[in-house]
């Protein structure tokens, strides 16, 4: 008991370090997955729409939030909704930061990433199933997600819940418009949608539109 109380220790130590130092040591992580003290491991990645934090779970990923500012808030809300161990690992998200990186690049057009659907209500699953159904450089509509995802009359409800979509980009509420073709809203503002959108169009590469 003794040494695996040292260990969440110096989890608990790392967690609170992630503003000033790297990432706790791939021995520390190592351990820590071990003894099942690891329930969230999270990484930063630069992208054409901004840094993003990625974190995930045993289950899989479970969340990508645009950095406009500290990361604390985001990492704070993962800590209270889904485990205070969080913890500073970036192999552990090598996966999603490869499939990511193809995506941008052009050469990726679906993912193929375990998700972690717990931070979603019922209806937010539906509406995330019929939104990830959309193909890649398409698009659709709120009334024919809300459709999809079992409830024809809920476009405000559908569009509220892709407001709050945990997986940006992976699960891709991007391609869902209004119905007269106007852009609707976007958790990360309209101008990364724009991007996501010409993207999939082939009309922009790695370093912006």
């Amino acid at each position: 008991m003794t040494e695996l109380n040292g260990l969440e220790r110096e989890l608990r130590d790392a967690g609170r370090r992630h503003d000033v130092d790297p990432p706790a040591p791939p021995d520390l992580i190592d351990a820590a997955a071990a003894a099942g003290l690891l329930d969230v491991a999270y990484a930063k990645v630069d992208s054409p729409v901004g840094t993003l934090l990625l974190a995930s779970t045993p289950a899989g990923l479970i969340r990508i939030a645009y950095l406009d500012g500290p990361e604390d808030s985001i990492l704070d809300e993962i800590a209270r909704r889904v485990s205070p161990r969080v913890l500073a690992a970036p192999r552990a998200l090598d996966k999603p930061r490869r499939e990511l990186d193809e995506y941008f690049k052009g050469r990726r057009r679906s993912f193929e990433i375990a998700i972690d659907w717990q931070l979603m209500s019922d209806f937010g699953r539906r509406v995330m199933a019929a939104t990830a159904a959309i193909p890649y450089g398409s698009v659709s509509t709120y009334k024919d997600v809300a459709a999809g995802a079992g409830s024809p009359r809920g476009a405000r409800a559908a569009g509220n819940a892709l407001g709050a979509n945990p997986l940006p980009i992976v699960l891709p509420c991007h391609r869902v418009l209004h119905a007269g073709g106007g852009l609707g809203g976007y958790t990360g503002g309209l101008d990364r949608k724009r991007t996501l959108l010409a993207i999939e169009r082939g009309q922009a590469q790695l370093t912006g539109v």
